[in-house]
């Protein structure tokens, strides 16, 4: 357990991401493509139905023994909660009631974000414009570990550490490497969701509370759903910066697996890429894809070639200019 990664650095590039020329190419070939942009009229009820679903789970488990809350947080209520955070990027794209009705898509995020236990979705949805627009971008795209991270998780022990401890890096790399004001909907966010969290404390105890706060950071961290935050950028084949997986987890992860078409059209949801992969299959089919999430971790730590340091980075024009 004590080879290091033989990466000392992250892959510095000087070209564009790949994403803008190749949406030009296929929405000049297939402008068809278009008629998938647009809200998804399913995802408000299926969210609506996770949340409440949790709900009663908190019921459920408010008289259950402390092993068993854990149990089932990392087993069920976690796996829904990592569901959430992903309907949530969704939802940050305006799918969920379309690009004229962007408040609406909002206050749903936060809605959406309640059973997770911690504020989030306000905060994402600020950052995670910045990952489609300056993908790879340093000081830019907080989905880039840190160097401290590439440097110090690099042994395949100190990387299984690192992906237990993702849900906190997260949640704090944004803070140092790109700090930003805090807005008045990430303030309704944290007002919304401890107030909820008040509530359930109030009317069945900590438990119910524990087991959804215990589910996302034991279902966001080492879990094999967690993959796809590995799999999407993290560089297994030199030159290729963005990665698909076309597995049965997509199911349960709103198609986040289709993760090249997405960052080729992330306005359309999720529920529809793989109606983009089948339109311009050409453009797909041919490219570098995962076939499972769990074996991405497993490569992910013991593979002495890959670790935090493996992702593509460039200097954005906004970058040069600050």
């Amino acid at each position: 357990m004590g080879n290091r990664v033989t990466r000392e650095d992250f892959e510095w590039v000087y070209t564009e991401q790949p994403h803008t020329q190749r949406r030009k190419e296929i929405l000049a070939k297939y402008p068809e493509i278009k008629t998938l942009m647009g809200p998804d009229p399913h995802l408000k009820w299926i969210v609506t139905g996770m949340v409440f679903t949790q709900f009663l789970a908190c019921y459920l488990v408010k008289d259950l023994p402390w092993k068993w809350i854990f149990f089932w947080a990392y087993g069920f209520g976690g796996c829904i909660n990592h569901s959430l955070t992903l309907a949530i990027h969704d939802i940050s794209h305006n799918v969920a009631f379309g690009n004229k009705q962007a408040k609406w898509n909002r206050w749903f995020a936060v809605f959406a974000n309640l059973p997770i236990g911690v504020p989030y979705s306000a905060s994402f949805k600020k950052y995670h414009i910045d990952h489609h627009r300056y993908l790879g971008g340093d000081s830019l795209d907080v989905d880039i570990p840190t160097d401290f991270e590439g440097w110090f998780f690099c042994t395949p022990l100190r990387k299984l550490l690192w992906l237990f401890l993702q849900p906190l890096f997260y949640s704090l790399r944004p803070l140092y490497v790109n700090p930003k004001a805090i807005t008045r909907m990430e303030i309704f966010n944290a007002v919304a969701q401890f107030s909820v969290d008040i509530i359930i404390y109030y009317l069945w105890g900590l438990k119910p509370v524990i087991y959804l706060i215990a589910g996302t950071i034991l279902c966001l961290g080492l879990h094999p759903i967690s993959g796809h935050f590995i799999a999407e950028h993290y560089m297994f084949l030199k030159g290729h910066e963005t990665y698909s997986y076309y597995g049965p987890l997509n199911w349960l992860t709103f198609n986040v697996g289709y993760h090249m078409e997405h960052h080729d059209f992330p306005s359309i949801p999720g529920c529809r890429l793989p109606m983009v992969k089948k339109i311009a299959a050409e453009y797909y089919d041919n490219l570098p894809h995962h076939q499972s999430w769990i074996r991405v971790l497993w490569d992910f730590v013991f593979d002495d070639a890959i670790g935090p340091y493996s992702r593509v980075k460039r200097l954005c024009k906004l970058a040069k200019e600050s």
